[in-house]
């Protein structure tokens, strides 16, 4: 299963290639979604060449309840390789702890 680390992309990067990506310093989930064709004409009278975004909309189309899905399933997976590492670590230092314990002396019967 991918780590965190193997879904970090830069921007230039998760601009191309669609898919939901969340920003954990800012909270901003950005959803890349290729599908889409503007016409282009609608840009021509734009002001300066090279403007790299237009909004479009203040409508968010998106089904939360799909992406709420998918930003649990992610947290899941994380904290699943995560926690699965601490769990090794936890169970090591524990095996460890038990050979350094002296056995109890037995009580004498009376």
């Amino acid at each position: 299963m991918a780590g965190p680390q193997e879904n970090v992309y830069e921007v230039e990067e998760m601009l191309v290639q669609p898919g939901t990506y969340f920003n954990p310093q800012t909270e901003v989930v950005v959803i890349v979604d290729d599908s889409a064709s503007v016409d282009q004409e609608v840009f021509d009278d734009l002001e300066g060449e090279g403007a790299e975004w237009v909004r479009v909309s203040d409508d968010v189309p998106v089904d939360e309840e799909s992406r709420d899905r998918a930003l649990e399933a992610f947290e899941t997976s994380s904290q699943g390789d995560s926690l699965g590492a601490e769990a090794l670590e936890a169970s090591d230092d524990d095996l460890e702890e038990e050979e350094e314990r002296p056995e109890p002396d037995p009580e004498p019967e009376g």
